[in-house]
């Protein structure tokens, strides 16, 4: 073999090495800013969690935002609602870290199913119901919604 055909082709074979590493780099880097992007979201999300929690273990904290307890009379009902929306936060960072490619389709399915049960609880569609401002991400509203409508259960939003 001439020698000027081995450098070429050794050059070949490190400028491919070359160009591998660099998809192979800016495919780790999506893969990490996805996984952080999911990481900041369930932050939020679990921000929120902590001031309902805290609203179920001490009611009276949710009489402050009195458009949130607008038509809940009691200690229980308040309770009743909040531990909802912790539930429904839970599934929403299921459905948020599914939607991102970061749990497999088994996992989410099986948290499907249990909401799928949890949504035909008279206190779930008590407060899905409840005129008070929830924060969800919108997709996921409107595909709550569809689950609900799916089981056969007829939101009034």
């Amino acid at each position: 073999m001439d020698l000027e055909l081995v450098k070429v082709i050794l050059q070949a074979v490190s400028a491919s090495a070359i160009a591998g590493s660099l998809i192979y780099a800016a495919v780790q880097f999506k893969n990490w800013r996805r996984a952080q992007f999911v990481a900041n979201y369930t932050k939020l999300v679990e921000l929120q969690m902590q001031q309902r929690r805290m609203r179920v273990e001490n009611p009276d904290l949710a009489r402050v935002y009195k458009h949130d307890i607008q038509t809940l009379a009691t200690d229980r009902e308040i309770r009743d609602y909040f531990l909802n929306l912790m539930q429904l936060s839970i599934f929403e960072l299921v459905w948020f870290s599914h939607r991102e490619g970061q749990l497999p389709e088994d996992y989410y399915q099986s948290w499907v199913k249990r909401m799928q049960a949890i949504e035909r609880e008279e206190s779930f569609q008590r407060m899905i119901n409840n005129p008070s401002m929830k924060f969800m991400h919108d997709e996921f509203h409107s595909h709550l919604l569809e689950l609900m409508r799916s089981a056969g259960i007829t939101p009034r939003k």
